[in-house]
């Protein structure tokens, strides 16, 4: 999915934000089906009013939501939530969950250069 989300990015113009959308999409997508139980995920990618909403839903609302923890300095998980909020915030973006936990998501601001 990372590649599919990288590549629909290039093929709108915005190589600006695949490094970052690459990251969150992995993210967002290994949460969902490490945590939410399902073995059904989607994503889905939205251009609209200068940002870039990603949504990752796995369906079962009612799972605990993600949420930031601090990760020891030997855990080999747990910081993946992190780098998504300093992604999403050096992008000038936001992110959360909705429908009780079951969607995950974010939205970044295209550069106005980048704009379409």
């Amino acid at each position: 999915m990372r590649r599919i989300a990288t590549a629909r990015l290039r093929c709108r113009g915005l190589d600006v934000l695949q490094d970052a959308v690459g990251f969150i999409v992995s993210e967002l997508l290994t949460n969902a089906i490490l945590h939410s139980g399902t073995t059904t995920v989607s994503l889905t990618m939205v251009v609209q009013d200068g940002g870039l909403c990603l949504s990752v839903a796995d369906g079962i609302p009612g799972v605990p939501p993600p949420v930031m923890k601090a990760a020891g300095t030997d855990a080999e998980s747990g910081r993946g939530l992190a780098l998504v909020d300093t992604l999403v915030k050096e992008n000038g973006g936001v992110w959360g969950t909705s429908d009780a936990g079951a969607v995950t998501w974010c939205r970044l601001v295209i550069p106005p250069g980048d704009q379409l």
